[in-house]
């Protein structure tokens, strides 16, 4: 079975809609910034790709991931064409750290909150009457793992549309932990290059409204499949068998093969254990159709915007597919030599006709989801992109850093 995404939104550190967040992408703009949400002078890394939301620098309030999944899922349903009364939809939401934030909050700084908040179902049911919710916490794979439960319930006939999601924001205690255990304070995530150094945190939120193939309704693509595994082969380190099992399982159940592949969205952490796995299993599975499909990873703008990034990720997938943009991987100069044959897309306003693409994410205890997405109706750039009336806007806030440019590669 295959299903239609039937409306977007999504919220980051490079703009406050799809539309935005698309377009700063694919301009090669970059939400790096030094650290906002708490002092930067107790941390050898001093960025990272934070949502500038809070009421002054160096404060911190609770509840902006809650805040920001309400915001995403009201412009998936908007988008969507969809009313807000989810009093019949299930809402499953994928994320690796929940509301940590305001839980270190109330315990270091005594900020008030109430604690049914924790929990991402109070304000969905406030928002929107949402009575049936989920909250999946797979690590950095969690929001392709919601979407892949998405699927089960309508193939289950159980649902007509589901609403998938994925939010995160920075913890300091996950920051913290980051920054130990790198070896260099990375200034920025460089994923697959030489020079890489480690990973940064980035803020985020992204929705999805998912129905039947069936349903006829206009759609921004189609999702083929999505494929699931833990390989529990270590705690953090990733291992290329599981990642290749996981890829091949999701080309099976999509019907594909290698081959048919455009566009692959990678996981591309800038960690050295993650980009090199994630690399030898690709060409593991490409063998020599490896130089074939075009890649990027959007981490290098974003930061890890962790249990969201996957569907952050397919999100990015579909807009592609439906007007031929690519967004490209900056900062990269020399990739490592098990991606030295891959095609990454470098240049800001590169543009192909695609049909097929793959998302990948991986996450901690060898937790892997792979998706496939293809393009709905005719050729790139002839698709419904962007609201109900089917116009993209383009624009918005651009991050705040610059990179690309007519090279491609990070300045």
């Amino acid at each position: 079975m295959s299903w239609l995404i039937a409306g977007t939104g999504a919220v980051a550190s490079v703009g406050g809609s799809t539309d935005e967040v698309f377009a700063a992408l694919c301009a090669g703009h970059s939400g790096l910034a030094p650290l906002r949400g708490f002092d930067r002078r107790k941390y050898r890394a001093r960025s990272a790709y934070e949502i500038d939301d809070r009421p002054a620098p160096g404060t911190d309030v609770p509840l902006r991931a809650t805040g920001w999944l309400v915001r995403a899922v009201a412009e998936a349903l908007a988008d969507a064409g969809l009313g807000a009364d989810l009093s019949d939809v299930p809402v499953i939401v994928g994320s690796g750290l929940r509301e940590l934030r305001s839980a270190e909050l109330g315990w270091r700084d005594g900020a008030p909150f109430d604690p049914a908040a924790l929990h991402f179902g109070t304000a969905l049911r406030e928002r929107f009457g949402a009575a049936w919710t989920y909250t999946l916490a797979n690590a950095c794979a969690a929001s392709l793992y919601a979407l892949a439960m998405a699927g089960d319930l309508l193939d289950a006939g159980v649902a007509d549309a589901v609403v998938v999601a994925g939010t995160d924001t920075l913890t300091e205690s996950m920051f913290g932990a980051l920054d130990r255990v790198q070896l260099e304070p990375p200034d920025r995530i460089r994923p697959f290059d030489v020079a890489r150094r480690g990973t940064l945190l980035g803020d985020g939120a992204v929705a999805v409204v998912l129905r039947r193939d069936d349903h006829d309704s206009p759609a921004a693509a189609r999702v083929r499949a999505v494929s699931m595994n833990c390989d529990a082969a270590h705690a953090t380190a990733p291992d290329p068998r599981g990642i290749a099992a996981a890829i091949r399982m999701a080309h099976e159940r999509a019907g594909v093969t290698a081959s048919d592949l455009d566009l692959i969205l990678l996981h591309g952490t800038g960690t050295a254990l993650n980009d090199e796995a994630e690399a030898v299993a690709l060409g593991e599975v490409f063998g020599a159709a490896v130089d074939g499909p075009l890649l990027t990873a959007v981490k290098s703008m974003t930061g890890h915007t962790s249990g969201g990034s996957g569907l952050l990720s397919v999100v990015v997938a579909a807009r592609a597919l439906a007007t031929g943009r690519i967004p490209p991987t900056i900062g990269l100069r020399e990739p490592v030599a098990e991606a030295a044959r891959f095609r990454f897309v470098r240049d800001a306003g590169h543009a192909a006709d695609l049909r097929l693409a793959q998302v990948d994410a991986f996450g901690f205890g060898g937790v892997n989801a792979v998706a496939v997405v293809e393009r709905v109706g005719g050729p790139a750039g002839t698709q419904r992109v962007g609201g109900p009336a089917g116009t993209e806007r383009v624009g918005g806030p651009a991050g705040t850093e610059r990179v690309g440019g007519p090279t491609g590669v990070g300045r």
